[in-house]
Formats: C-alpha cells, structure tokens, sequence
C-alpha cells in the first residue's frame, strides 16, 4: 500500500521533467533578452524564470487536481534549481538558506504584484512592475511595455491550451513575435 504512494511521485518525475525543460527553454529564448529589455545577467534569467513560472502556475490554477499537482512539484524543482545555482555560483552552505528566503520571497511577490496587472489586462501596470523587479533603483530603466503584451499574450496562449497537455507536461510557452 505505501509503495503506490511513491509510485505516483515517480511517474509525475517525467512530466514534471518535461515541463520544467521546456519552461525553462522558454525563460531562454533569445528575443527575450535581445528584443525585450531584459538584462542577460544571473538576476535577468532569475526573472524571466519566475515570469515564466508565474505565467505556467496562473495556468494551472484552473485546472484538475492532477495538473495542480504536477504544477506544485514543477515549482519545487524550480526552487531546487535555484538552490542548486546558488550553490554552484559559490555561495556557502550556511548563507543558501537566506538566499533562498529572500529569492523565494520576491518569486511570491512578483506573482501578486503580476497577477493583479494580469487579472486586470493592465499592461501599463505590469510594465510598471516589471521595471520595478527587473531594474531595481535604476534611474532610467528600460521599457518594458514589450515584455508586459508578450506576457498577456503568453497567458492567452497558455489557456487555450488542453487541460491534457497540462497534465503530462506538454504544454508550451508562445515565442516572441
């Protein structure tokens, strides 16, 4: 009886592998860092991660249990890479845990303050706030306008998508136009 409980949690490691590569291939894309304003440093690719993320878990906030749960342990593996990452940039083992708070932290605040602009179809507001996030204290920040339509647009294409596709990972995020 035990042994079905850890049997599930092996079966969902295809998927959520799956899904977590191609999500992670999509926060990649070239355009999002040539096109649209978005810094190629260690910090620019944290949020296009978490942005990708964010647009992936408002996703799956509608769907079945099955896709819920797939979308949590895709979430886990994406805190897991960042640890991961933390470690391999050299940061010592006692400094990751207050790394990883305050990086997990701004994930969660990234997705409130996204989610409302997004609920509301603000793209001014989101612009706002991923000038905010990805250019913090900057003086003259980079327009943002063009990553704010990518990312209503990428939510539109995410919810057409078959709740199937969500529940075995297949999913995928729109490149930009």
């Amino acid at each position: 009886m035990i042994f079905g409980l850890f049997g599930k949690r092996n079966s969902n490691q295809a998927i959520v592998d799956r899904q977590y590569a191609t999500l992670t291939a999509a926060a990649r894309m070239p355009e999002l860092y040539e096109r649209l304003n978005v810094p190629d440093t260690v910090m620019g690719r944290f949020e296009m991660l978490s942005i990708v993320m964010i647009l992936y878990f408002r996703r799956t906030r509608t769907s079945g249990t099955s896709g819920q749960e797939i979308a949590q342990e895709i979430v886990d593996a994406f805190f897991q890479d960042i640890d991961y990452s933390i470690r391999e940039l050299g940061i010592g083992d006692n400094s990751v845990p207050k790394r990883m708070k305050k990086l997990a932290g701004m994930f969660y605040g990234r997705l409130e303050a996204y989610s409302k602009a997004m609920d509301a179809g603000d793209a001014v507001t989101l612009s706002a706030a991923l000038q905010r996030n990805i250019y913090p204290g900057a003086a003259e920040p980079a327009d943002m306008t063009g990553l704010a339509q990518w990312m209503l647009a990428a939510e539109v294409h995410l919810s057409a998508i078959a709740e199937e596709a969500i529940a075995t990972g297949s999913a995928t995020i729109p490149e930009v136009a």
